[in-house]
């Protein structure tokens, strides 16, 4: 038995039970419509000494472990920044991110004086707890295709403003609370500050570029940078004299523009949201003592009071900009559920307090109850709030006629497809698919066939694999032939299919590339990799992942849901036209939107989803435009989808928020129900080929 109780208490056991916590209880969690972030607090307490005990969050595993998920908290905080979109509205946002900073400071420096009792150092960090804010319900606006609207990039710009401010102050009241904090001081710890923070933003920036430029596609050392970066600026940190996350923080901001949306922000992010920050998010529920929180949520004052504090302070703050800037209702109701959740700064500034023993227990079980309200209440209402703005006539302009070049712009014949065969079952399918585009643009198909390498060219295996692979190629052949349109197979001898697939369409110079079904979806794809995802990544062109049930050339109903009125968004449409022309088949648009959206807004997106269809071709097929108002999507789709033959959808990258946990999407659960065939559009990352051809559109001032 003491063996055994010995066994439990060892580092593996830990960590394998935190694993076990990660991987099962946020999706338990989200079936109930709650938080996953829920999930892995309540887990900490049922594991904590209020629990089970079978974690202790002082143990050397649990702290390193806990050390590693609040620096990587804010270091992702810093890169999700959309500094694009800042640099937009620089002085607006100046200006909102001072007043959203200011009003939640002082409102909450009065609550933590008159109504908690603390001292000043106390009260000025609790009010620099609400006076940050994380934008979570960013995917949101992105989907309604509204990020454009000024209410909403002044709100992210505002971003970078209040978690610096609130850092800031952090590292100040840490400083007066450690004692012999005078004014030089302050005055010497701003300076080094200061210069810490150029020489992280500026220095990181450049070495990062650097870096890149040399290292070119290898994503392993660029991978490696990024991560010793990060602990390197929070090391750095600490010598100042700040705290660890101010660090990590500006580290984010520093390699934001030199990892853009690729594949290395990619597995820094993917890491961090099923490791290292739901670890975090477990030891915050080891530090909460059940009584203690009962207790304070029954004495109600001060919780009533941070939390009232936030919301309102928040709202004061977005008003006032809007007398400022003169925005509308909905804007400000934008820019104020925006502001209003607490969880990357908040979470990790308060473990601070609480560590250095500036913030009582009563306050960190507030916080952490401010932080369930707010990631619950803030999106509900941007949901609504941003349903109501009206999508920028440029956004409108910019899908009918993309900035990148189009592809009529290339001779007659020099569209080309690219079709990776693997299985016969479905080769015949995707050879159709394929036929059916490049016979549009009058193009020619590439069947690409993959033999795995091995180390000796002559071994019994790789004979068997060339073999196997050149049959692909003259089923392919015949299939062009009977098709009637040209083919050009490649075969190719490479150690991994995905690189494979992206160097000959790049030697190909293809326009498009159509693969096969991968049937791997959701966690389990990111987690053990996926060929599909690889090619989306790394491909130098639009990709079409088709999940065939019935020949291409039976199709005569193809169904489009359109969340916005983006580019991304809108070529789908493109898409299924020219399915739709070459097969007599009729397109169908659906829009799900709020069903609190009013009547003007909603024959506002009729009408110009009418319009788009109608320059998007020339001669565009029979096209009906439904407008869905329903909360639940995926149903409203899956109900849309019945009698359909095909369903066209852009194949979305699950995208990760500052808290860390990656956010559910629409488009997963769809493809798990739909019962017909689906084709998945997906664009690589900072891809400039236009995908298929359109007509020239008329200028943005014709559309608005």
């Amino acid at each position: 038995m003491e063996s055994i109780t010995a066994s439990l208490k060892e580092p593996v056991v830990s960590f394998a039970l935190l694993l076990a916590v990660i991987l099962l209880v946020p999706p338990i969690f989200e079936r109930l419509r709650l938080p996953g972030l829920v999930g892995l607090l309540a887990a900490g307490v049922l594991l904590g000494s209020s629990g089970l005990n079978l974690l202790n969050n002082k143990s050397e595993t649990m702290t390193l472990l806990s050390d590693i998920g609040k620096i990587y908290l804010m270091f992702v905080a810093g890169l999700e920044i959309d500094l694009a979109q800042f640099r937009k509205t620089r002085n607006r946002s100046l200006a909102f991110g001072s007043t959203t900073f200011l009003v939640p400071l002082i409102t909450g420096t009065l609550v933590g004086r008159l109504v908690g009792g603390f001292d000043w150092n106390a009260s000025i960090l609790i009010g620099s707890l609400l006076a940050s804010h994380t934008l979570l319900a960013y995917p949101i606006v992105q989907r309604l295709g509204v990020v454009n609207d000024e209410a909403v990039t002044v709100t992210i710009g505002a971003t970078i403003f209040t978690d610096i401010g609130a850092l800031l102050v952090l590292a100040i009241c840490v400083g007066v609370n450690k004692g012999n904090f005078s004014a030089t001081s302050l005055a010497v710890l701003l300076i080094s500050l200061t210069i810490y923070s150029l020489a992280i933003l500026f220095g990181f920036d450049w070495l990062g570029k650097e870096f890149f430029r040399r290292t070119k596609g290898d994503q392993g050392n660029q991978f490696l940078f990024v991560l010793l970066a990060v602990f390197l600026a929070s090391v750095g940190a600490q010598l100042v004299g700040v705290e660890k996350i101010v660090g990590a923080f500006l580290a984010g901001l520093a390699v934001n523009d030199v990892v853009g949306d690729g594949p290395v922000k990619e597995k820094v992010e993917f890491i961090g949201s099923v490791l290292f920050i739901p670890i975090f998010f477990v030891d915050m529920g080891l530090l909460l003592d059940l009584n203690s929180f009962v207790k304070t949520l029954s004495s109600f004052g001060l919780t009533l009071a941070i939390i009232g504090g936030l919301i309102g302070s928040k709202f004061v703050a977005a008003y006032i900009i809007k007398l400022i800037y003169n925005y509308n209702q909905q804007q400000l109701l934008t820019m104020w559920s925006l502001s209003l959740p607490q969880v990357a700064a908040t979470l990790a500034a308060t473990l601070v307090g609480y560590q250095q023993k500036i913030l009582s227990e009563a306050v960190l079980n507030t916080v952490i109850l401010m932080m369930l309200v707010t990631s619950i209440l803030g999106p509900l209402i941007t949901a609504r709030a941003a349903a109501q703005l009206t999508p920028d006539a440029t956004t409108i302009a910019d899908a009918i006629d993309p900035l990148d070049p189009p592809v009529e712009s290339k001779k007659t014949g020099d569209f080309t497809v690219v079709v990776p065969v693997s299985n016969p079952q479905t080769e015949r399918y995707l050879m159709e698919m394929a036929t059916l585009l490049a016979r549009h643009e009058s193009g020619r198909i590439v069947p690409l066939a993959i033999a795995q390498a091995h180390a000796r060219m002559d071994d019994p295996e790789m004979d068997k694999a060339v073999r196997r692979s050149q049959m692909l190629l003259d089923r392919a052949q015949d299939l062009s032939r009977e098709l009637g349109v040209e083919a050009s197979p490649q075969l190719r001898i490479e150690y991994d299919v995905a690189p494979a697939i992206t160097h000959a369409s790049r030697e190909q110079d293809a326009s498009m590339i159509v693969l096969g079904w991968g049937g791997r979806l959701g966690f389990r794809a990111r987690l053990f990799g996926n060929v599909t995802d690889s090619v989306l990544w790394s491909a130098h062109c639009l990709v079409a992942v088709a999940r065939l049930l019935d020949s291409p050339l039976k199709i005569r109903r193809i169904l489009v849901p359109v969340e916005n009125l983006s580019t991304s968004a809108i070529r789908p449409v493109r898409f299924a036209q020219i399915l739709a022309q070459v097969n007599q088949a009729q397109v169908t648009l659906v829009h799900v939107c709020d069903p609190r959206t009013p009547q003007g807004k909603i024959a506002w997106t009729r009408s110009q989803l009418s319009l788009i269809v109608s320059q998007l071709s020339p001669d565009p097929p029979p096209t009906e435009v439904e407008i869905i108002p329903q909360d639940n999507v995926t149903q409203a789709i899956l109900k849309a989808s019945q009698g359909q033959d095909l369903v066209v959808l852009r194949s979305l990258r699950r995208r990760v928020g500052a808290d860390g946990l990656a956010i559910g999407e629409v488009t997963t659960p769809l493809v798990k129900q739909l019962t017909c065939s689906v084709v998945l559009l997906g664009e690589p990352h900072g891809a400039l080929s236009s995908v298929l051809a359109t007509t020239r559109s008329p200028s943005p001032s014709s559309l608005s």
